[in-house]
């Protein structure tokens, strides 16, 4: 996993729980922390990261990646400009993960693996996105999903209707305005 997940990571602790907080993980987990944006690093420091947090606010460590990507949104947004600048949407954003974001973020990064999204777009009131990564992070994904919709007000209301965690090949997601 790249660096820049780490960073964005102890950037959301440190700002939602204090810099203490993020020392405090990286000792729980026993990794020294020195992570650089564009460094490559064993994804099971992210997984032991998670867990770590998972147990110390006693949630499971799916809300503790929905609570990342969401949180770390606005980080990549204000990193990242372009990326958001030309869209007028969350739907229009989404679209362009694989064709537009994640190519971009291979260039930035080298050696990045960034998961494969599809989507069907045949109805206009729901954008199924199918999630397919053997990092199995669907939840970050939903995370990140949600700060999308944050980022650009604009309520989605997000259900993930298959799961890799339950047998599926890969996770899909309903996306779509709140339900009246």
């Amino acid at each position: 996993m790249k660096g820049i997940v780490f960073n964005l990571l102890e950037e959301v602790v440190s700002t939602a729980y204090g810099d203490a907080a993020w020392d405090q993980m990286l000792d729980a987990a026993d990794l020294d922390g020195a992570y650089t944006s564009l460094g490559s690093y064993s994804d099971e420091e992210i997984f032991a990261l998670v867990k770590v947090a998972s147990q110390t606010l006693s949630l499971p460590e799916a809300d503790v990646l929905r609570w990342f990507g969401r949180q770390a949104m606005p980080l990549l947004a204000k990193r990242y400009p372009a990326f958001f600048a030309t869209h007028d949407d969350a739907r229009g954003f989404l679209l362009t993960l694989n064709n537009i974001i994640h190519p971009e973020v291979r260039k930035l990064y080298p050696g990045a693996r960034p998961p494969v999204f599809d989507f069907d777009t045949s109805r206009t009131d729901l954008l199924a996105i199918g999630y397919n990564s053997s990092r199995r992070l669907c939840a970050l994904a939903e995370g990140f999903m949600h700060g999308v919709s944050d980022y650009y007000s604009q309520p989605l209301h997000v259900v993930q209707v298959q799961c890799m965690h339950q047998g599926a090949d890969r996770c899909i997601f309903h996306v779509q305005p709140p339900l009246p």
